[in-house]
């Protein structure tokens, strides 16, 4: 025992192993080792596990460091470790002590590189966001998915840049949507100050951020884009009790958010309640375009309910002074007033800008927003293409809105 102690410990550094001696060891009921010089050995368990090995002595100890599994290792690999080791040992460096550092660095870049924004983000949102509605959880998850994973989602905490929370929340800015903007900055500055406290970032990079985004304007048509007042809003008009046409005309104006005079004008024949579409001709749209408007469920139920009232006539909103005359505009802006909604915090046409607000937050394509909206396009013939291929989508996005007023109206 103590002449192969003397050899492993002192063994120049010749070579005695090949590959074919260990290709061909086999099992013994005991384990038993493969010198190859230097202090380093193949160890072959009973079980055929082939491990090697490397002995020496570091400040008067003596100790193992174990360098890999053969086959994965190689002998020519195990000897350059083995060499490796020794070069550490001559500059007074523990091998064993440095692998376990290294192995300790790899672990911490592993962890780094895992807590990535969206990681993190979405460890935030399961456990913060609890305590919210499911309509308010939904809208906050939509503004991660669709505006800010897509940008940084993949960027480590620890190498985030406020330049790169900045670029993503500008995609929002350049489309005019200010406010959207404004509140993904904020959303960013949640998730980075929890990153923070709970040690993934040292520090929060997203810190006044929102200084940098141009301040939001008043504009002229004054509309509510806050998912919480926008819940407000809808429950205020549930509960309106004026003219029937009025109360109608309110409440199914979100879901279409048309301009004004297309859905006060609108006639009963423009609709197709089976197909839930509504087809307004080219003679009452602004851009004089026919316009497709897709009708969820809840238009539907809200327009058959409403033809009991309509008397016969042809006019779906027709005035509480005459049958041949559709409600005013005027009339509905009195109805939000009495609400209390006054002019710089609600208007008609607002119904319009909350829509395209919120449907930008929540990921959907501007280009299907544009063509719902029935905004103009320079080139006519790719306008009138564009409405047609959009059609299915817009389908389906007039579906998930109507399903998100809903969502928005019971929030408490």
């Amino acid at each position: 025992m103590n002449d192969e102690k003397t050899y492993l410990e002192n063994a120049p550094m010749r070579a005695t192993l090949t590959d074919t001696a260990i290709k061909n060891a086999k099992p013994r009921s005991k384990a038993y080792k493969l010198s190859d010089g230097g202090g380093l050995y193949l160890e072959v368990s009973p079980a055929g596990g082939k491990l090697w090995r490397l002995k020496y002595r570091f400040q008067g100890k003596e100790k193992r460091l174990s360098i890999g599994v053969y086959p994965s290792i190689g002998l020519k690999e195990a000897r350059a470790r083995r060499d490796e080791a020794k070069e550490r040992l001559a500059d007074d460096i523990d091998p064993s002590a440095a692998k376990k550092e290294a192995k300790k660095i790899a672990a911490a870049f592993e962890r780094e590189q895992a807590a990535t924004f969206e990681a993190v983000a979405r460890e935030w949102y399961a456990k913060k966001t609890t305590t919210l509605t499911p309509g308010h959880q939904k809208a906050l998850l939509s503004r991660l998915e669709n505006q800010l994973f897509p940008y940084i989602g993949g960027i480590p905490l620890s190498k985030l840049e406020p330049a790169d929370i900045l670029a993503a929340v500008r995609h929002a800015e350049k489309r005019g949507f200010i406010e959207a903007a404004r509140r993904l900055a904020q959303l960013a500055g949640q998730i980075c100050r929890y990153a923070r406290l709970v040690g993934y970032a040292k520090y929060d990079v997203a810190a006044g951020l929102v200084e940098a985004l141009p301040p939001v304007q008043t504009e002229h048509h004054a509309a509510i884009t806050d998912p919480i007042e926008v819940g407000h809003l809808l429950r205020a008009i549930d509960g309106y009790r004026g003219d029937v046409s009025i109360s109608y005309a309110l409440r199914i104006l979100p879901y279409v958010f048309v301009r004004s005079g297309e859905l006060r004008g609108a006639e009963w024949s423009e609709f197709d309640l089976e197909a839930a579409e509504w087809k307004i001709p080219a003679a009452r749209m602004k851009m004089r375009q026919p316009h497709i408007v897709p009708l969820a469920r809840q238009v539907v139920s809200l327009l058959t309910a409403l033809r009991e009232y309509s008397r016969g006539g042809k006019l779906v909103f027709p005035s509480p002074f005459s049958a041949t005359r559709y409600i005013s505009d005027v009339g509905l802006l009195n109805a939000l007033r009495r609400m209390g909604y006054s002019k710089g915090k609600m208007t008609i046409h607002g119904f319009r800008s909350m829509a395209s607000t919120l449907l930008n937050e929540r990921g959907y394509r501007p280009d299907v927003i544009e063509a719902q909206l029935a905004h103009g396009e320079k080139n006519a013939i790719r306008g009138a293409y564009n409405r047609a291929e959009y059609l299915p989508e817009r389908r389906k996005m007039m579906d998930e809105w109507a399903d998100y007023l809903d969502e928005l109206r019971d929030m408490e």
